[in-house]
């Protein structure tokens, strides 16, 4: 009698991203929703040729010195579009469609972006419905805004530099008081109040008193209205984060022999740490909201001091490029912020690679 023979076992079965995994569960598109989807896929690439066509064809209401710098601005996010669009649809001649479906999922806001820019356009330059020169065209925010590179890379590294000096320190502070009063109650009951008592109040507030404290050292004073909003989100999140960890964790950490600084280090603020960035998060939100009142109304460089120079001379269209500069300074803080946060809590992120 023969004996069955052993067959191999088998291997392993590759693993999946979770962007595969969401595509298996998916269910088969009907042609309609590819067809509305191919739709809204493309419609960057009407509005787009739309606004270009609007800004170069209509006649201007008003004289619009060198006129093809909001043109080639128009042209550049149109070619990086259609660009992407061309390389998602060679992907998908290859079975990926990753690509094709981000943009799917960003047409509707390009679209958006483009129609903006096109109503105003037309609200401003060709038609001067919008009142002027309160509401430039977007020609001439884009020229002055190179013309006044100078001042206005001058003025962003003064507020960076004001705005992470003051950061910092609050997070570092934050950390410190957090820490200590979700861990030990002893801490929170003399420290407790204190946040009770200030957490209510703006930081706004604190300028004029502040401006009076220092006599005219308004760095100072500006770094510690930032530093103080910054340091009470931070204590606040931290001091949550600590205090909602499991006390099992501690207790068995007790039992291996963990010291006390070992349990500060190893297990609170570990499990602490998604509270602790969601608070760093927000005193960013805060610091950049201080920051540009705190230069508004006192510090002598920076862009909130140069919109409020511009305003003085009744320079609207500089006022109006150091706003874009300021979102898209912000903007890019923000982005690195919530990278460092994803790379922290990766862990959390459940993708099998």
């Amino acid at each position: 009698m023969k004996t069955a023979s052993l067959s191999p076992a088998p291997k392993a079965s590759r693993k999946l991203t979770r962007d595969q995994l969401l595509e298996l569960e998916q269910k088969e598109k009907t042609s309609a929703q590819k067809l509305a989807d191919t739709a809204i896929t493309l419609l960057p690439v009407v509005s787009g040729l739309a606004a270009m066509l609007e800004y170069a064809l209509l006649p201007n209401a008003f004289a619009n010195p060198r006129p093809a710098t909001y043109f080639v601005f128009l042209l550049i996010l149109f070619c990086l579009y259609t660009g992407a669009l061309g390389v998602g649809l060679v992907q998908l001649t290859k079975g990926n469609k990753h690509l094709m479906q981000r943009l799917r999922h960003k047409a509707p806001l390009y679209t958006l972006l483009f129609l903006l820019l096109l109503v105003y356009d037309f609200l401003t330059l060709k038609t001067a419905i919008l009142l002027q020169p309160f509401l430039p065209c977007v020609n001439s925010i884009f020229n002055i805004a190179w013309d006044d590179r100078e001042y206005l890379i001058i003025s962003a590294l003064y507020s960076l530099r004001l705005l992470f000096f003051g950061y910092f320190i609050g997070v570092i502070t934050g950390l410190v008081t957090g820490i200590a009063c979700g861990y030990s109650p002893k801490v929170r009951y003399w420290v407790d109040p204190v946040i009770k008592f200030l957490g209510p109040i703006p930081s706004s507030t604190w300028i004029p008193i502040m401006m009076v404290l220092v006599s005219g050292h308004f760095f100072g004073a500006s770094v510690f209205i930032i530093a103080l909003g910054v340091w009470f989100a931070v204590t606040v999140a931290s001091m949550t984060g600590i205090s909602n960890v499991d006390k099992e964790y501690f207790e068995a950490a007790k039992t291996l022999g963990a010291s006390e600084q070992q349990l500060v280090f190893r297990v609170a603020i570990p499990h602490a740490m998604p509270s602790i960035l969601q608070g760093m998060t927000q005193g960013m939100s805060t610091a950049c909201t201080a920051l540009m009142i705190a230069e508004m109304m006192g510090v002598e460089a920076g862009l909130g001091w140069y919109i409020t120079w511009a305003k003085a001379w009744a320079s609207y269209n500089k006022m109006f490029a150091a706003l874009i500069v300021i979102c898209l300074l912000f903007t890019a803080v923000t982005k690195v912020l919530n990278m460092v946060k994803k790379r922290v809590l990766r862990w959390q992120i459940g993708v099998v690679k």
